[in-house]
Formats: C-alpha cells, structure tokens, sequence
C-alpha cells in the first residue's frame, strides 16, 4: 500500500538511514514515497545519495525525495517520523552535563534528566513544536512518531498543546529485554510473553511469562540476574567488574524493588537523588566516548551503514511495524509506546506522559494498563512528574519563571541558590537556544 512517509532530521547518524532500511524491508510499504527532510543541506544529502543507491542495487521500486523545506516535505504525509538534535550536539551535551556538576549538582550523564535534562529539553522541544505546528496545518491526519529526547519532556510538550494528534513516543531501550530474557528464561523469545513500564529510561519488567505453559518466569529471573550480569557486556562493549558495565544503579534498583530495570546506568541515574553516589561512572564516561565517536565518524565507512540495507537482518527499529499494525488494522501489542497516562500505571498522575505497552490497529496506538504496576516503584516515578509538566509549560510559555521551577523540582537539585546562579550561566552560554525565555 504506497503511502508518504516523511523522515524529519533524516540527515542524522543512524536515524535517518537506519529507518530507510526498515522501510526498505517492508512488504506493506513497497511502493511508498519516503521524503528526507533536515535543515542540514550536506548530511541530507549524503542520505539520499546513500538512499536512492541501495534503492537501486537491490531493485526496489521506493520513491525518495529530499528536501530542506519542511512545509513541502510535509505535503499529505500519512506518517512523520521526528528524531532531532540541535547543534552543535555534543559540545552542548558537555555544557548539560558538565557545567551542573560545577554548581554542585550531582547528575548522572546530563541528557534526558536532572538539570541536563531540562537545558535539553528547553532547546530541543520548541524545534519539535515548529515541527508539530506544520503538521498540524498541513497534513493533521497524519500518525506522528517521536525519537526525540528527553523523551518524557519533549513528548509532554506536544501533546500538552496537541492533545488530538496521533502522536507517539519511541524508544529502542526495551529491546534489551528481547536480547536478555530468552538467556535467563532459556527458552526462544517467541516463547515469553512480558510487559514492562514507567517512565523512559526509568522502566521496569512488570511481568514475565512463557507462552507455553503461562508458568511466572520471574522467580527463576530473580534468581538468575545477579550471576547473569556480574560479567555482563553491555549493548556499548562496555566491560566492567562493578559488576557488569553500568550496573550500580541497576543493582540498587533490582536489590530493593525486585523488580528488573530495563536500562542502564546512564539512563536509570538520571532520575534518581541518590543515583551518583552508586552509579559506574567509568562505564557511562566509555559508552559517551564510543557512542560520540561513532557519531562524529557515521559517514566515513560504508561499514558504519551497510547492515541497514541487508533486507535479510532484523528491522533496526520498530516504528516500521508499528506503521504495518496500523495499515493492516493488526490489533497488535507492542512492547513500549510512550503516552499520556489514562490509568495506564495507577499510581501515577493521568495525562502525564508514561511509556507502556500499547494496542495497535487502524486507529493508532493505544496505551495498556498495567494492572500489577508496584506501588514502591511508582513512588520513585513520582519524582518525575512535576518536573515534567513544568518543563513543558516553560516551554510552551517561554517562562523563564517555570524553568527555574521544572529545575527546582528535580530531585538531583538539593540548593535553590546555586539552583539559579546555574540557570543564569546556562542562558549566558546557550543564548542562541535559551534566549527565548523571557
């Protein structure tokens, strides 16, 4: 069935060609239009040279388009597809990450929470705003999907001034749990029924199961998990005896709540007060090293790429099945969807956004509700909520008075006056981006 399906910041590392490929692999989109759009002429470019060569090399009939304009781009676009960044991104990444630690604010990784998080999100949501603002006027019927971070905040955003569009959050974290529990579980993954949920970044299996015999897997789960990572090498090659690479915060959160995170340390220690005296530092600094590297080096090899476009391997991401869920009406579950709360997670404010496993057919997707979700857990998910409304107010507002008060809010900032002396010197030094809060 062709459809239109616009890739938003398509010049990007592995976003742009990494979804080319999985749309590539689908027989429900043979046919389609796929339209490259960024406002980086020279990367877009050597997407669509990359893109149209293997269009052609494996004799597939996709039409490509590249454009810098976004309006034309988005000419009735049945599905827009957002992964963003603004540059420069790792020099402003260091200032999230570094420049809090000065005032004496122990974060941990500074991207998608603590004060990093929230100088993230203050750049990056108006620009996905400006986005959503055009589809809403050009094509408001399409489905949007969102890889953008920090994914809680910049999705609250959108769907705080868009309450009716097909928006959704994704994320690839919860493939973790394909690669880990048919291992633990010894048994193939399309034998284990599980659910997870939370915040992204701050998810936990909720439930395990094997299809087989509906036996609760997550005895012999809990039983198994500290043997399991105490020599584990991380999705990064990261190898560490602390135990496992980035496995303080993991362990802490396992050891107390029983429960199984889906992440890592850099992701898990951004939410949490107490994260930075437990986490493995040296993990997270080598992970930024190499994922930075490869970032900055993506384009130099064919080998960065080439797997993308091997229609026998895997798709990378699952926005593609998703897309064929909802062309086929499927009525499918799938894994991890992020979405304002509708009871999803009860312990829990509603309309805040949560990541959970969702239905997925004609209409779109819809969240599930996990009805066993630990009261314990939740508590910590708490922490987040205000943090997150007031950050997409702020927003949305252009306040600088409700910045200062998403930064004040989040557990990781303990001193209100080093609090406002830190948003002072992060507006001077990312005026270009921040400026607008008035």
């Amino acid at each position: 069935m062709k459809k239109r399906i616009v890739l938003i910041g398509a010049g990007s590392t592995n976003f742009g060609l990494g979804t080319i490929g999985d749309i590539f692999k689908s027989k429900a989109l043979t046919g389609s239009t796929i339209v490259l759009h960024d406002i980086n002429a020279k990367s877009l470019k050597k997407s669509e040279i990359i893109a149209k060569k293997y269009n052609d090399e494996l004799s597939l009939d996709f039409v490509i388009e590249s454009t810098t304009n976004r309006k034309d781009a988005l000419q009735n676009a049945d599905y827009c597809i957002i992964s963003i960044e603004v540059a420069p991104r790792f020099d402003l990444w260091d200032q999230d990450w570094q420049v809090p630690l000065e005032y004496g604010f122990r974060q941990v990784f500074g991207e998608n929470g603590g004060p990093g998080g929230l100088f993230h999100t203050l750049r990056v949501a108006p620009q996905v705003i400006e986005i959503c603002d055009d589809i809403n006027a050009i094509c408001p019927n399409a489905f949007v999907f969102n890889y953008t971070n920090p994914m809680q905040r910049v999705c609250q955003t959108v769907v705080t001034k868009y309450p009716n569009m097909k928006f959704v959050g994704l994320c690839h974290e919860i493939a973790s749990m394909e690669r880990q529990l048919p291992d633990i579980m010894n048994t193939t993954f399309d034998n284990i029924e599980y659910r997870a949920g939370g915040l992204n970044h701050f998810s936990i299996l909720v439930e395990a199961r094997y299809k087989d015999s509906k036996k609760d897997a997550y005895p012999l789960i809990r039983e198994k998990i500290p043997n399991y990572f105490q020599n584990y090498i991380n999705d990064h090659e990261v190898q560490s005896q602390k135990p496992g690479g980035e496995r303080g915060v993991f362990f802490e959160l396992f050891n107390r709540y029983n429960y199984l995170p889906i992440t890592t340390d850099s992701h898990l220690g951004e939410y949490i007060q107490w994260a930075y005296s437990v986490a493995d530092h040296e993990a997270i600094m080598d992970f930024y090293n190499k994922y930075r590297n490869h970032c900055l080096t993506f384009y130099e090899s064919e080998e960065s790429y080439r797997d993308y476009f091997d229609l026998n391997k895997r798709p990378k991401e699952r926005v593609i099945a998703i897309i064929e869920g909802i062309i086929n009406d499927l009525n499918y579950e799938e894994a991890a969807v992020n979405l304002p709360n509708k009871e999803y997670i009860k312990n829990f404010p509603n309309d805040i956004i949560v990541e959970v496993p969702g239905i997925v057919n004609k209409s779109g997707v819809s969240g599930l509700k996990l009805e066993n979700y630990p009261s314990d857990f939740a508590s910590l998910l708490m922490n987040q909520a205000s943090v997150i409304r007031l950050t997409a107010e702020a927003v949305l507002e252009k306040s600088k008075s409700k910045a200062i008060k998403a930064l004040l809010s989040d557990p990781v900032v303990d001193n209100a006056a080093e609090a406002e002396k830190l948003f002072d010197k992060m507006i001077e030094i990312q005026n270009q981006h921040l400026g607008y809060l008035t």
